[in-house]
């Protein structure tokens, strides 16, 4: 299919062209945890767990890579074991999608490649452990995550446990505001931080009611707001990691990638090992259960915005 008359080769897997067709719930995720994430063959359980959680939910997963100049929305097993195997495969963000589309090339998509993808198809939901947002010495190095930008710009509701504690997540709430983003959490009072339950930051808003926050997402995009919206849900008590044991090794991984000159786009796999190697394993556990139970809360959320449209049909 090419999407909205433009000239981008869109695939959606047949289940997923079918459930959007009959307007049935569908969740988009991210192939750059497959490729960049946990190694092989983690990787490839964790792709399934997350996408069985969305079906727990109670809507169709979609993972969206870019393979063979096209956007594949929905990935099979084998798709997902040869993403999940072969070595090379580059992270695709926003800012890179037209250049390996149109050179007819491949790779993973980020969080801000896939909300373009999501909204080119016509997917309201998309779940994710955590976004990106400002990094720490933003005001110096004007280091801030396309993932930020790119919610300005797509309309689709983003569901995930915050963004990561490395980030400057003052700042992060601050550009989230003054860009008009409504930020929402349920379950929690606060902001989480991927895998603390807290972030320190006070959450705007709260609300705990599937069919309200369906609504809410709704009468965003009716209101004529361009953008999407993020729903944030915090980690399980059991999978949490305490803050000031993550804020510790955040601390020792800064200096570390300070030392080593580790600056831009690999500054963030870079910190995400460091303290995962300083928690002994801890945070990778915790950012795999978060992957599970934001998409699980995608699933959810996606299905009650279909009910809702629905019913206003």
């Amino acid at each position: 299919m090419r999407s909205a008359g433009r000239a981008i080769p869109v695939v959606p897997t047949a289940e997923v062209r079918e459930a959007l067709y009959e307007g049935r719930p569908v969740v988009a995720l991210e192939s750059n945890v497959i490729t960049h994430g946990l190694a092989h063959p983690a990787n490839v359980e964790a792709a399934h767990r997350v996408e069985a959680a969305v079906r727990k939910g109670g809507a169709v997963p979609a993972t969206i890579c870019v393979d063979g100049g096209a956007i594949r929305v929905g990935m099979s097993d084998a798709e997902i074991e040869r993403f999940a195997s072969e070595p090379g495969i580059p992270k695709v963000s926003s800012r890179d999608l037209p250049i390996v589309l149109a050179r007819g090339g491949r790779g993973a998509t980020t969080v801000a490649s896939s909300l373009v993808a999501a909204e080119l198809v016509g997917i309201p939901f998309f779940a994710s452990a955590g976004l990106g947002g400002v990094h720490r010495g933003a005001p110096t190095t004007m280091d801030v995550s396309s993932d930020l930008i790119q919610l300005t710009r797509s309309k689709v509701a983003v569901v995930c446990a915050g963004a990561k504690m490395i980030l400057d997540l003052k700042l992060t709430m601050e550009y989230l505001e003054t860009h008009c983003v409504p930020v929402i959490s349920t379950g929690s009072d606060d902001f989480p931080a991927f895998y603390c339950a807290s972030s320190g930051v006070r959450s705007p808003h709260r609300v705990d009611d599937d069919d309200l926050l369906a609504r809410i997402v709704a009468t965003h995009w009716a209101a004529g707001q361009p953008g999407g919206v993020v729903i944030t849900t915090p980690p399980r008590p059991e999978d949490a990691v305490d803050p000031a044991e993550a804020e510790q090794a955040i601390a020792e991984a800064l200096a570390s990638a300070e030392r080593d000159g580790v600056r831009g786009q690999g500054l963030t796999k870079y910190l995400m090992r460091a303290v995962d190697r300083a928690t002994g394993g801890r945070t990778a556990k915790a950012n795999l259960a978060v992957l599970v139970s934001t998409a699980e809360t995608g699933g959810r959320l996606a299905a009650a915005y279909a009910r809702h449209r629905a019913a206003a049909a």
